[in-house]
């Protein structure tokens, strides 16, 4: 009798398991999963209306590669189908291995190729995107803060500056530095030095990130957040702010209060900045300015 009422513990366990990665995947919308090559793994989502997919960094999906026209193909997502069309391609759009000559529309598992690429298409709430959801953010996410890591972060970087060349919208860059994070770490420990790490990731991902903006752990105790559609003046009210909301937060550990503050630079696109490296060295070395001028202070490139 105890093996039967086990038994039918674990399979309620697991009916609950299954019913929640559905509603899970119930919210995600329709998707292009890469297969193969570079981007392999890679999820671009279809939201609602219009997605332009080419090789200029203004179209909603930029893909930089041999063969892929500057605006290769559109896909029309509305509440009952979604549609692919060639837009006069160089080297064609190719569904299933077919050359594309007329608006179609998708069925799930038609695989996309332009170029080199080839693109799996997964319908909104389909539970086979979870997997790679949980990958990619496994391959992007710096383990201990759960931030953005290095090269996820510097990826977006230049696609941002590349974009800016083409639109001119305004991007700024904002890079943080504790203070001080070596005799933390000699004073309370590699433990007390996590913990400080984690919180103060946590603090600013909950009270300092929009929608758009992408944070990441860079590297050690820096961290950077890159701020699309923001300009220079934007990013210096923004990392203020943020300046003093980790000045102000109790960092306590182990029953004491950590001494932690921040020294942070601030760049932003314009003239002079040809690709992500040049931004960043922009505000890293802002973030000296600020080091050398007392620490826990705000500083900006000027050209």
């Amino acid at each position: 009798m105890s093996d039967d009422k086990n038994a039918t513990v674990v399979i309620t366990d697991i009916r609950k398991a299954l019913s929640s990665l559905e509603e899970e995947a119930k919210q995600k919308p329709a998707c292009l999963l890469v297969v193969g090559g570079e981007l392999n793994g890679s999820i671009f989502n279809l939201n609602l209306g219009e997605t332009t997919v080419g090789r200029n960094p203004d179209c909603t999906i930029s893909l930089d590669f041999h063969g892929v026209s500057r605006r290769h193909f559109t896909i029309e997502v509305t509440d009952s189908e979604v549609t692919l069309n060639d837009l006069g391609s160089a080297n064609g759009t190719y569904l299933n291995n077919q050359k594309l000559t007329t608006p179609t529309v998708l069925k799930r598992g038609d695989v996309i190729k332009i170029g080199a690429i080839a693109m799996k298409f997964l319908p909104k709430g389909d539970p086979e995107r979870l997997t790679y959801d949980k990958l990619l953010e496994e391959a992007h996410t710096d383990g201990l803060t759960k931030c953005y890591n290095k090269t996820f972060f510097n990826n977006q970087l230049e696609l941002e500056v590349k974009k800016c060349k083409v639109t001119g919208k305004p991007l700024s860059l904002i890079i943080f530095d504790l203070d001080h994070f070596k005799k933390l770490n000699d004073n309370y420990g590699h433990d007390a030095g996590d913990y400080v790490l984690k919180e103060k990731a946590r603090l600013i991902r909950e009270n300092g990130i929009r929608q758009g903006d992408i944070f990441a752990r860079y590297g050690g105790e820096e961290f950077c957040i890159l701020l699309p559609n923001t300009n220079l003046k934007q990013g210096f009210e923004i990392a203020e702010r943020l300046r003093k909301l980790v000045e102000k937060h109790e960092f306590i550990y182990d029953g004491k209060r950590l001494p932690v503050t921040a020294s942070i630079g601030v760049a932003d696109y314009r003239q002079g900045v040809e690709n992500g490296t040049d931004l960043f060295k922009r505000a890293d070395s802002s973030v000296y300015k600020s080091k050398e001028g007392g620490r826990n202070q705000v500083n900006f490139y000027k050209a």
